[in-house]
């Protein structure tokens, strides 16, 4: 064999080595991440890291020449700059909240259970038509900002005569942060009676969406909280307890998951540090309370490009290519770490089906037609809930049914106002708690 080849197959052996050794450190590095919880914003798994490798490159070298003795370090530098690049941050690391929105004044209420929250009022614009009861929405998230899309519907609902106010949960947009073990669904329920007791107007009508719906329903299974709420409207609920969240099931019709063009701007996981962090904290390998980041660079970090095919799937399938942008980048704010914290607490909750078989507050579901969420979440929640008076199986949209798209927002209006208004609702009231057999085996 030519001495050329040869060569070439000793070079290609030792940059193959060289490559296992620096894949196999950063393997370690992570490995430790893991078993320290990110100790010290990663620095306890670095040092750790460092000295096992240079400990390994020292044994390597050891009967080689001067020069040669330094080859087996070069993996190790490697790597540490590559690791190195999960120990440092980039963006701040105390909280920025989003600006001041143009169109609203952000107040800021301190609640009996120690949560100062963003709060938005939109009053009626004409007086003529006021309707007695205040209205009170919930976003989704679990903690997360409104969208811009969200506060246009509800200015559109104020200007039905509507005394309208939402709040940002503890922790999301423009709310203060919470010390991660007071992230809890149990939290975020007292914290809406606290909430009305705060606006101090008597009953209030309650709009909860999506994680709101959650935390509308939980409230409703509590009669201390119950009797804060003169209507409920649970619109495309999550899981409500433990044994909800374990139950599969098939979702709605196709969603735009899958087709519609991928999210443009900045990712906060095409970063080393962020996507380690959400990426193991998302496979429960690392703690929302993790010490890589905190609690406040994390929600700093996390972007709208972040959220992926989510977005997407809130949406109809012929909608794929004509998805409304839901929010400014200035105004989104997402806390995944808060976000996943209150989603086990749910997980590990027992079933309020008892709880909330005594109900009696007036109630009404709405469902999408292209709902990712899974069917059984609401269907639990009809057959548990006797005070269930209507179910508004909304056609033609997604999970975020009021999105400024042809007439959906008008539709989702007048389903809403009718049920507060105690008037014929302008859909069939389907399905029934009677009819929920065949609406999941006939997988709407």
């Amino acid at each position: 064999m030519p001495t050329s080849v040869i060569r070439l197959v000793r070079l290609t052996g030792r940059l193959v080595l060289g490559l296992a050794a620096i894949v196999g450190l950063v393997a370690v590095f992570l490995a430790l991440i893991v078993l320290t919880d990110g100790a010290g914003s990663g620095l306890a798994a670095w040092l750790t890291t460092l000295g096992i490798a240079t400990v390994l490159a020292l044994w390597r070298g050891w009967r080689r020449g001067r020069p040669a003795r330094l080859v087996p370090f070069l993996p190790v530098v490697i790597a540490a700059a590559l690791t190195a690049s999960v120990c440092i941050p980039t963006v701040p690391t105390t909280r920025q909240h989003p600006p001041a929105l143009p169109f609203v004044a952000t107040q800021h209420w301190s609640l009996a259970t120690g949560s100062r929250v963003a709060v938005y009022h939109y009053p009626p614009a004409n007086p003529t038509t006021r309707h007695p009861i205040p209205f009170v929405y919930l976003n989704g998230g679990p903690v997360r900002g409104i969208s811009v899309l969200d506060h246009r519907f509800l200015q559109l609902l104020a200007r039905q005569g509507y005394d309208v106010y939402a709040y940002e949960q503890a922790g999301g947009g423009r709310s203060d942060l919470l010390p991660m073990d007071q992230y809890t669904i149990s939290r975020s329920v007292r914290d809406l009676a606290a909430f009305t007791h705060r606006l101090g107007k008597g009953k209030v009508d309650v709009l909860g969406f999506s994680s709101g719906g959650v935390v509308l329903t939980r409230a409703l299974a509590d009669p201390g909280v119950a009797a804060h709420v003169h209507r409920a409207i649970i619109a495309e609920p999550g899981p409500m307890d433990g044994p909800t969240t374990r139950i599969s099931g098939h979702k709605g019709r196709p969603s735009a998951r899958g087709l519609a063009p991928a999210m443009t701007g900045p990712r906060s996981t095409n970063i080393p540090r962020y996507a380690a962090a959400f990426g193991l904290m998302r496979l429960g390998l690392l703690t929302p309370d993790t010490g890589l980041i905190g609690q406040a660079e994390g929600d700093n970090a996390f972007t709208a490009a972040d959220l992926g095919s989510d977005t997407a799937s809130a949406y109809c399938a012929r909608d794929a290519h004509r998805i409304p942008t839901e929010d400014t980048a200035q105004n989104f704010s997402f806390s995944p770490a808060p976000s996943l914290r209150i989603q086990q607490t749910v997980k590990d909750s027992p079933s309020i089906a008892p709880q909330l078989r005594h109900s009696r507050t007036p109630a009404m579901l709405m469902i999408a037609e292209c709902s990712s969420q899974v069917r059984q979440w609401a269907t639990a929640i009809l057959a548990d809930d006797p005070a269930i008076q209507r179910t508004q199986y909304m056609p033609g949209v997604g999970h975020h049914m009021w999105n400024g798209l042809d007439d959906n927002n008008d539709r989702a209006i007048a389903s809403i106002t009718a049920f507060l208004q105690d008037k014929p609702a302008p859909l069939p009231n389907h399905p029934t708690s009677g009819e929920i057999p065949a609406f999941l085996r006939d997988h709407k």
